[in-house]
């Protein structure tokens, strides 16, 4: 049928069209089915709402899909009712644990890439994921048809190098500092990062603080041609794409398919044309991957998938049992992380973690001898050559490189736990700082998050301040307090920790 366009001030996040529910009986739709909407020479698809908001001769277009095609009131478009894509038999077969083949792969995410499969679909291709894994073979179609169904980007200066971290550990802002060491040093290393999706912030959430993160692939193109380096929000981007929609199955799911997680991790890396990418698993209590066996097997999936890529990877196993540095939450990150920078001191782990990884990334790109990479790094950040990259990326990005980090504001609500007992820190739960954190308003709220005082293995005495939370208004810092009382984010036990007597 032939409609006029309707514009509705909605988002449902189903890439609905709205029909009247008298012409949906008359053309035979029912809710859910998919049709097809052409106008000129663009092909949409959508999930049919009846609904009586709209006329005859109407259909209403939402906001999520006006997102993909911009459609104008008024406009004339056809609609087609569209059969079930034969990608869902393909997901039938997942389910049933057999194994698919590259076309098939292919042809998946082709469709959720086009919203031919909704959201059930997905969730379902999700599900089987999880349930029944992928081998090798499938991971590297998978990986491949992520990245070639978006966007490529092709930078002349090489070699390009990349780091990533699986993620898990609170306050890991660690490539703020890898990433211009690594450039200071004359590699190119063009960094896109994500927002938090569990985490109290992501290193996109951390810069842009003090930069500006989104920017089309051919700004980025730009920057690092010049710099040699970006700090960037991915999602801006049109990399793979499926990834973004499979990450929202995910999420309702609360799974996370090893097979999905590899793919959509270095099809990302192969989309930007990374030849070295450093993977950095993060291992211990209360974070994603939490043995060491666990971390070797997941890094021998990330090797041979590279291979299969035309990419070196290597993997950095590193500890993750508590925080990174001591602040978790974007402008608190961003504070440390900068002074970090500037200075070429700072916390223990974040600056061993830092220059360890840059090392490693120094050695791959054939800047520094095998073993000599870390004492390089080392270097470039206490000569403040990192901290002068720095400054040229934040110029690039639209920041104000005479930034410092007492400049940047954080939340001024604040209450501090202080510790009940003599005794040593015996345990950070990473996973209470997290939700401290979110609790209090982070990411959202940037200047929201927690400052710690103490790490593990430390002495405290009675009334020592252990950690203050920061928030932007009064009921997030009540709401935070709340939980920290609820959880024991940080234990203190003293030297004898158990006593049994003589039964």
């Amino acid at each position: 049928m032939k409609a006029k366009v309707k514009i509705m001030d909605m988002y449902s996040g189903r890439y609905s069209v709205f029909i009247n529910e008298k012409e949906a009986k008359a053309v035979k739709l029912h809710p859910d089915d998919l049709v097809r909407i052409e106008a000129g020479k663009k092909t949409v698809y959508g999930s049919v709402i009846i609904s009586n908001l709209v006329e005859g001769g109407t259909i209403g277009i939402g906001r999520d899909i006006l997102q993909l095609h911009n459609f104008s009131e008024g406009e004339v478009v056809s609609v087609f009712p569209t059969g079930t894509p034969e990608s869902v038999r393909y997901i039938k077969k997942k389910m049933n644990g057999e194994k698919l083949r590259k076309v098939e792969i292919e042809a998946i995410i082709r469709d959720i890439v086009d919203r031919k499969l909704r959201d059930i679909e997905i969730s379902s291709f999700v599900t089987s994921l999880e349930i029944n894994g992928l081998d090798m073979d499938e991971i590297a179609a998978l990986t491949i048809a992520m990245a070639e169904t978006g966007d490529m980007l092709d930078i002349d200066r090489k070699p390009i190098m990349d780091v990533h971290s699986i993620g898990g550990v609170p306050g890991n802002k660690t490539n703020i500092l890898v990433v211009p060491i690594v450039a200071a040093a004359g590699l190119t290393i063009p960094k896109t990062s994500s927002r938090a999706i569990t985490s109290a912030a992501g290193t996109a959430d951390v810069v842009e603080v003090f930069a500006d993160v989104s920017f089309s692939l051919d700004e980025i193109k730009r920057v690092v041609e010049k710099v040699g380096a970006c700090l960037v929000w991915g999602g801006a981007l049109n990399l793979a794409p499926a990834d973004d929609i499979t990450i929202k199955a995910e999420r309702a799911l609360s799974v996370d398919p090893t097979g999905l997680m590899l793919a959509s991790i270095m099809s990302k890396k192969y989309a930007m044309g990374s030849q070295y990418v450093l993977i950095d698993i993060p291992t211990g209590k209360g974070v994603k991957v939490e043995t060491v066996d666990q971390a070797r097997t997941l890094a021998r999936d990330f090797i041979e998938l590279g291979k299969r890529l035309g990419q070196y990877v290597e993997v950095a196993i590193t500890y993750g049992g508590q925080p990174i540095g001591h602040t978790v939450g974007p402008a608190l990150e961003a504070r440390e992380a900068l002074s970090a920078l500037m200075t070429g001191t700072g916390p223990g782990s974040l600056i061993e973690k830092a220059t360890g990884l840059a090392g490693v990334l120094l050695e791959m790109g054939g800047i520094a001898q095998e073993g000599a990479g870390k004492k390089m790094a080392k270097e470039i950040l206490e000569s403040g050559k990192a901290w002068e990259k720095m400054k040229e990326i934040i110029e690039e990005q639209g920041g104000d490189p005479g930034i410092k980090p007492e400049d940047i504001a954080v939340g001024d609500k604040t209450y501090t736990f202080i510790a009940q007992a003599s005794g040593y820190v015996t345990a950070i739960d990473n996973r209470a700082i997290t939700a401290i954190a979110r609790s209090a308003g982070a990411p959202e709220d940037k200047g929201a998050g927690l400052e710690l005082y103490v790490k593990v293995g430390e002495k405290v005495k009675e009334g020592d301040p252990l950690f203050t939370i920061h928030a932007e208004n009064e009921a997030r810092l009540d709401q935070a307090i709340v939980f920290a009382r609820r959880t024991e984010p940080i234990r203190i036990e003293g030297m004898v920790l158990q006593r049994i007597g003589n039964i």
